[in-house]
């Protein structure tokens, strides 16, 4: 049975101009999209088999990658269940001038084992832990697990959560949609998660800008499930609101339909809540312009971020502590 560092995979991207967002700092989808090929990568290996990704635990952003430095991507599988996969990633920045590496995102991601029909298929081993370190990751993974399966309680209901007459509530709202194409596709005709996280992103991300009057960096994901598998040929439809504005920061969410157009079938198949901060002109914090929620619906949003906001402060604190006591 593999122990947690049997299962590594590091991936390596130098950050160019194309990848970035901000001047001169990684687009935080581009990133996103990183990720889950590492995390792919590395479940993929243990499960031996095609893996779906089912749930993203958290992506908490900490520092930007900057144009022109290395982006070192570490995953390793935390945890496995009957057929799914906790598999953390980790990113670098190395500055290639002096060697000199930080860590910029810490994430936690789910993935499911499937067979040739999309069904789930047992994995077959479990993670045996050769140290304290490992046990303590195993056990974190754990909790992590229970709070998912309460959540996905509620996936039946939620893949039929087509609904948008509520966004019409958002003061400020924003929509887009695009076609999925064979080139989007990593196992047979299913898309790449990978690739809608780059547009859920943008999508948050220009309504971010437009309420801002300027530049936004994302920094972070909060807990999002996948209800249903996005195909080839099908049309995705986003669409972000404001759910919070604080001193310098903002959070949205975007909710995904799948729609099928020859029969207009359309499926929920995921809501996200990120973070954006607005950014000056010397690219470091700047305060929000004020919001007032005025709908029963705004105000329920803003109260459910407010719980997310205290969740992701104390996950963040707690994740700065741990890299400090792993530099001794």
């Amino acid at each position: 049975m593999p122990s947690i560092a049997d299962t590594v995979t590091e991936t390596i991207q130098w950050v160019f101009p194309e990848h970035a967002g901000a001047p001169g700092q990684i687009h935080g989808g581009r990133m996103m999209q990183w990720i889950t090929q590492a995390g792919t990568m590395a479940a993929a290996r243990v499960a031996r088999g095609t893996v779906l990704l089912g749930a993203m635990d958290d992506i908490d952003f900490l520092h930007p990658v900057k144009v022109g430095e290395i982006a070192i991507l570490r995953a390793r599988v935390e945890y496995i269940g009957t057929s799914s996969l906790e598999v953390g990633v980790r990113v670098w920045a190395e500055n290639v001038d002096t060697g000199e590496r930080a860590v910029t995102l810490n994430s936690h991601l789910v993935f499911v084992s499937v067979d040739a029909h999309e069904r789930p298929r047992p994995v077959g081993v479990r993670i045996e832990p050769r140290d304290a370190a490992e046990a303590a990751r195993v056990e974190a993974a754990q909790a992590r697990r229970q709070q998912r399966l309460a959540r996905f309680a509620e996936k039946a209901a939620r893949v039929k959560d087509v609904d948008t007459a509520a966004n019409e509530e958002f003061q400020w709202r924003f929509e887009s949609a695009r076609s999925v194409l064979p080139e989007d596709a990593l196992f047979g005709n299913m898309m790449f998660p990978g690739k809608m996280l780059m547009e859920l992103d943008e999508a948050g991300g220009i309504l971010s800008m437009r309420y801002c009057k300027g530049l936004v960096m994302t920094a972070c994901l909060d807990a999002m499930d996948f209800y249903t598998p996005i195909y080839t040929h099908e049309v995705l439809t986003f669409k972000a609101g404001l759910n919070h504005v604080g001193s310098s920061s903002l959070e949205v969410g975007v909710k995904v339909l799948a729609e099928q157009p020859w029969s207009g079938e359309v499926r929920h198949a995921c809501t996200a809540y990120l973070t954006y901060v607005h950014l000056g002109g010397d690219l470091r914090p700047q305060a929000c312009r004020p919001f007032t929620p005025r709908t029963e619906g705004e105000r329920r949003r803003w109260q459910g971020a407010l719980v997310r906001r205290e969740r992701r402060l104390d996950r963040v604190k707690r994740l700065k502590a741990a890299l400090s006591n792993e530099r001794g």
